[in-house]
């Protein structure tokens, strides 16, 4: 597995062709993907969509699966899919459905398409499905392999979502490598925001099953209404709104993995028809007496105490045994320090050429901000406060005004856990940001002459 690292080249822009015959459609897709800072072309036409692969190298596609007009049977995007991989077998190719063709996308992730996204799409749900795909795709054409499971593991191979050098993450790492090209269940524990849905992602991009679908739910928010039609499917005629047939999560996972966010909030009703899909790999669509059989790897998250939970009775016991084939706990970023600024450099690089590409670093002043603040957001909470500093930036570095941080900061001066040294460093770092790298101004306040001052500057590696 290879860790990102503050040394790392940032990523060149991806390139993504779009393909639909509808101009709204088209345009609403290429001002979503621009702001995001996607290189983009655009086509309306199978013969328009092979000559653009033909004539240029792409790090995605996106593709209708209609493009003559009255026609929803899907065939035309279908036949596609096999001249696109007659070209580029390693292209990542996503195709987009309205609601009631869903089952058209099904068969054409069969046929080779990475994942479908169902119109009307959701837009974080979109970028994050085409940044997977790009970025396991990427990894695998650096390996020079159509699967790069094993170049993966052995560290040859790049999956950025994982930044993790710390002491804390070492055994998880070592733990994560062994258990991703096996098929067993894993539940996933820690606070909110700590990335556990990133690491589902990472062990579904490092297993077998890299090439077909993940599919990501929660878990803990489906109603008892909805629940089975969400999770199994229904048939037309089911009950009163299923006007179509629909698929349910488990299907549109066969042959991948199934992620179950929040599974601790499933009321005891629900566990019960989980359980039975877990033991037996079968389920009926809502409506149906027709037996399905799915093949699907699942990984659960909680951040709640499952043990706890079955120990009161809240939550069946041979359903937690069904999901913690292997536990994998995640630390909260706190108990992670070392990889407070490697994680915040990695989002520095991904999100600065969004807005212009200005930005290249984290002033002292930043890091020693970004260092002292407790994180009750964990890492989520992290990407977000850099993404908002890249907003609110004047310069081309990142300063502790452009943090904006509130709340778990250690606003006074926190040195119980600081050696004598941390400490001064600490406050002359806090005093160059509160007199704006005014150097003779800060020095003032510490009670320092100039020559001092700057002293201790060099020694700790700061400057104004």
């Amino acid at each position: 597995m290879t860790r990102s690292t503050p040394d790392s080249a940032p990523p060149s822009p991806a390139r993504v062709l779009i393909a639909d015959d509808q101009p709204d459609v088209l345009e609403a897709l290429r001002l979503l993907l621009k702001v995001q800072g996607f290189q983009l072309q655009l086509a309306r036409s199978p013969a328009e969509i092979l000559a653009a692969i033909e004539g240029h190298e792409f790090d995605a596609v996106l593709i209708d699966l209609n493009y003559t007009r009255d026609t929803t049977s899907g065939h035309e995007g279908l036949d596609l899919l096999g001249k696109i991989a007659a070209l580029d077998a390693t292209l990542p190719v996503l195709v987009m459905t309205a609601w009631g063709s869903v089952e058209g996308a099904v068969d054409a992730v069969r046929r080779g398409a990475r994942d479908y996204i169902q119109k009307p799409w959701d837009n974080a749900r979109l970028l994050t499905t085409l940044r997977t795909q790009i970025d396991l795709a990427r990894a695998q054409r650096r390996t020079g392999k159509l699967e790069g499971e094993n170049e993966r593991l052995r560290g040859r191979a790049e999956l950025p979502e994982l930044v993790a050098g710390s002491k804390a993450m070492a055994p998880i790492l070592r733990v994560l490598e062994r258990i991703a090209p096996s098929d067993a269940a894993v539940l996933i524990t820690g606070e909110h925001g700590t990335g556990k849905e990133v690491v589902a992602r990472w062990l579904h991009a490092a297993s077998r099953r890299a090439a077909r679908p993940f599919v990501a739910v929660n878990a803990g928010a489906l109603g008892e209404g909805v629940f089975e039609s969400e999770l199994f499917g229904h048939v037309k005629g089911a009950f009163t709104d299923a006007k179509t047939d629909r698929i349910g999560c488990f299907e549109l996972a066969d042959g991948g993995t199934l992620f179950l966010d929040e599974i601790a909030n499933m009321p005891a009703a629900q566990q019960a028809k989980l359980l039975r899909v877990l033991q037996t790999g079968e389920l009926h669509r809502v409506g149906s007496s027709k037996l399905r059989k799915v093949d699907v790897r699942v990984l659960a998250a909680t951040n709640a105490p499952l043990e706890q939970l079955t120990a009161g009775g809240a939550f069946r016991e041979d359903l937690l045994y069904r999901l913690n084939t292997v536990e994998v706990h995640l630390p909260p970023l706190r108990e992670r320090k070392e990889d407070i600024l490697r994680l915040a450099e990695h989002f520095l690089r991904a999100k600065s050429p969004r807005y212009g590409g200005k930005v290249v670093d984290l002033d002292a002043s930043a890091r020693q901000a970004l260092l002292e603040h407790r994180w009750p957001g964990n890492v989520r909470e992290l990407e977000h406060v850099i993404e908002r500093a890249l907003l609110l930036t004047g310069g081309s570095a990142i300063g502790v005004e452009d943090l904006a941080l509130r709340g778990g900061s250690a606003r006074g001066p926190v040195f119980e856990d600081m050696t004598l040294e941390q400490a001064e460093r600490h406050l002359i770092a806090q005093a160059l940001a509160r007199c704006n790298n005014n150097v003779s101004e800060a020095a003032q306040r510490l009670g320092l002459s100039r020559s001092a001052f700057y002293r201790r500057m060099a020694r700790y590696g700061l400057e104004p």
